[in-house]
């Protein structure tokens, strides 16, 4: 085990940053009656409530390996039934601008994850679609886009695929959701990830330290909204 909660720990709905550091900082400042369920490896995990309803939020790390082995644990372990990861991504088509928000509704992938555990597939992984219309319902506060993402191994790479997947319309490059949604279509879970466009591979952008943060803290809000709504 990676996760030293005890068992009731965990709500059955968690937010999955990336960095655990964000976890803890989500924790500060958006939850109340916060109290922390793991430390392990520094991946921080905690418990409170947003507006009345009981959420958790933790770190899950960089990459699918580390995404996979943390959600394998919350779902079989936890007993969480709806994640949503919020993170970071890096844009590749000219509609798309620093600061948009992006919904994925499905997310390609160079990791040998996914055919590994479909027997050689290459299996598409969805969105829920209850939570991703919801959620698209509530984003007002800055322009998003519902599309398709890439979920890639190599943060730095050096290949043409960036080309290839431009053609086919994928919106942004991150690292992790694919293997978000494999796994809650395999354990019969639900999962949303939420996007923030803070680089553009087209124009080498990037979004300045003032603007990420009050542009994330918009996906956090999203986020939070999204997960304790009485009709998810």
């Amino acid at each position: 085990m990676t996760i030293g909660a005890a068992p009731g720990e965990i709500s059955e709905r968690i937010l999955l940053p990336g960095d655990p550091m964000r976890a803890k900082w989500i924790a500060e400042n958006f939850l109340s009656d916060v109290k922390q369920f793991n430390a392990i490896r520094a991946m921080y995990g905690f418990t409170g409530t947003y507006n009345g309803a009981r959420v958790s939020v933790m770190g899950s790390g960089m990459g699918a390996p580390s995404m996979s082995l943390y959600l394998h644990e919350l779902f079989m372990d936890y007993h969480v039934q709806v994640a949503i990861r919020i993170g970071t991504c890096g844009a590749i088509q000219d509609a798309v601008n620093i600061g948009d928000l992006i919904l994925p509704m499905t997310a390609s992938t160079d990791s040998g994850i996914n055919r590994r555990t479909t027997n050689g597939l290459d299996f598409a992984p969805p969105a829920d679609f209850a939570l991703l219309k919801h959620a698209h319902s509530l984003a007002v506060k800055v322009p998003v886009h519902v599309g398709s993402v890439a979920s890639m191994d190599m943060f730095y790479d050096t290949t043409d695929s960036t080309d290839r997947l431009r053609e086919h319309g994928v919106l942004a490059l991150e690292m992790e959701t694919s293997a978000l949604y494999s796994l809650a279509a395999r354990k019969s879970r639900r999962a949303l990830s939420i996007l923030t466009v803070t680089d553009h591979l087209n124009t080498h952008e990037a979004m300045s330290a003032q603007a990420r943060e009050s542009t994330l803290n918009d996906m956090v809000e999203l986020s939070l909204n999204t997960i304790i709504s009485g009709q998810i």
